[in-house]
């Protein structure tokens, strides 16, 4: 099963309440799926192309097609989503979240229909305007201006309806000075500004929004999500929203849904969904210590790999709570197999909302810029001061690379710490900031 195309007449309902739910659920899901083969090519498949395939490996082909024959094939399916049922009411707010790999950009790329579903049914009331990946739904030969009117079109508006809105895209996405310029020119920022320009100014019923706004500066962040308050309050659009940024989610999403391998496994108010979704990345965690579980597989085969990272207190013991005018030590362990040019080790703390609080390298002080790491085992250590991090709980990831060449690892979440109050700053009551530095004061009494 697929799309379906609503259409009805009074006769399809028994009462008045049954055709008032029906008109509030502007979007409908049941029993959604999406399969994928692993491995085996999608679409259309030409006979030159499997003639190709029995002349290049003729023993190969025919033991699959005997083991398909004896029903021994490999299980290869994977269900990027499975069973998902949920409904959207007009003029909702619909947060969606989950860890990378969860099915997010899957549900999104189906309700915009982009991919059609394996399995289940989709109602959709309403134009449908997308904001996924960097770039989608632009032609990159055309100009900026030639864009917005081919996006237009593509949301079945007039001319008319898009000349009227052109003026206020414009100037929100604030690319006056490159209108008339072939957008593949454009950098991922020009090019996100102008898409959710487009996309929340052509008045789409349904305004689908994928992570890529993480792309944007932080300023033009803000403008989006007061963009999208107005849309959904002043002007009574339904928005479905998928970020990593929680803050974001709870501030502008009522409802919530939190998947986690294709299936939706929480499903109401925001606060709820994202204080259980916390929690189970809690216990999914190894706290103040991580070990890379396949060492022993990738120490062969690459030239920096990560080994083995954990928190530590002043005393040099692997802890998980600090208090608030504790220091904390990162100590991170990583092997170089090659001599590498301008290798640095760093870190991103980010608190509970996802937000990132700072990040460092072991490159601060441009000790390593230019230079050559020579073969051998580290240990990097970083001391994080007290009276810096407000209450509340924080998670590191860690990262292996050379600047604007190559990342070699990255452990996302690999650790995990808490900090309580203790007498410092914080002792009376965490501060509603992100961070809770101790500064110094002169306070001088003036008759």
């Amino acid at each position: 099963m697929v799309y379906k195309v609503v259409t009805f007449d009074f006769t399809d309902f028994k009462d008045f309440k049954d055709f008032k739910n029906f008109m509030s659920a502007i979007i409908e899901v049941k029993n959604l799926g999406k399969k994928y083969n692993i491995g085996e090519r999608q679409g259309y498949i030409a006979l030159r192309d499997v003639l190709a395939n029995i002349f290049k490996s003729p023993f190969s082909w025919f033991g699959s097609k005997v083991k398909t024959a004896l029903g021994k094939t490999e299980d290869n399916e994977f269900w990027a989503l499975k069973d998902v049922n949920f409904t959207v009411e007009k003029g909702e707010v619909l947060g969606i979240i989950g860890r990378n790999g969860a099915g997010k950009s899957t549900l999104l790329k189906i309700l915009s229909q982009i991919t059609p579903p394996t399995t289940g049914e989709i109602k959709l009331r309403g134009r449908v305007g997308s904001l996924l990946e960097v770039g989608t739904g632009f032609h990159p030969e055309l100009t900026g201006r030639e864009n917005i009117f081919l996006n237009g079109a593509i949301l079945g508006m007039r001319k008319k309806e898009i000349e009227k809105k052109f003026d206020e895209i414009v100037e929100f996405s604030g690319i006056e000075k490159f209108l008339d310029t072939p957008v593949k020119r454009y950098s991922s920022g020009m090019y996100v500004r102008l898409a959710f320009a487009v996309a929340a100014h052509l008045e789409p019923d349904i305004l689908i929004i994928d992570e890529v706004l993480a792309v944007g500066d932080i300023e033009f962040q803000k403008k989006c999500l007061s963009k999208m308050g107005d849309v959904t309050k002043k002007e009574g659009r339904t928005v479905l929203f998928v970020s990593h940024n929680l803050a974001a989610t709870k501030s502008l999403c009522k409802k919530t849904i939190l998947l986690d391998g294709g299936r939706i496994i929480k499903y109401g108010p925001t606060d709820e969904v994202i204080s259980y979704y916390l929690n189970q990345q809690d216990k999914k965690l190894n706290n103040a210590e991580y070990h890379h579980k396949e060492l022993s597989n990738d120490a062969k085969n690459i030239e920096v790999c990560l080994l083995s990272a954990r928190l530590l207190n002043k005393e040099g013991l692997v802890c998980s709570e600090f208090g608030s005018v504790d220091e904390v030590f990162v100590s991170i362990d990583f092997e170089i197999k090659k001599e590498v040019d301008g290798f640095l080790v760093d870190f991103y703390i980010l608190n509970e909302e996802n937000v990132v609080v700072f990040s460092s390298s072991d490159n601060d002080r441009n000790q390593f810029t230019g230079k050559k790491r020579m073969p051998g085992k580290y240990i990097d250590v970083c001391k994080i001061p007290g009276n810096l991090l407000n209450v509340g709980k924080y998670f590191i990831t860690i990262g292996g690379r050379t600047p604007n060449v190559k990342q070699y690892f990255v452990a996302t979440d690999s650790l995990m710490f808490q900090i309580k109050s203790n007498g410092g700053p914080t002792s009376v009551e965490a501060r509603t900031s992100v961070i809770c530095p101790d500064l110094d004061w002169e306070i001088k009494l003036i008759k």
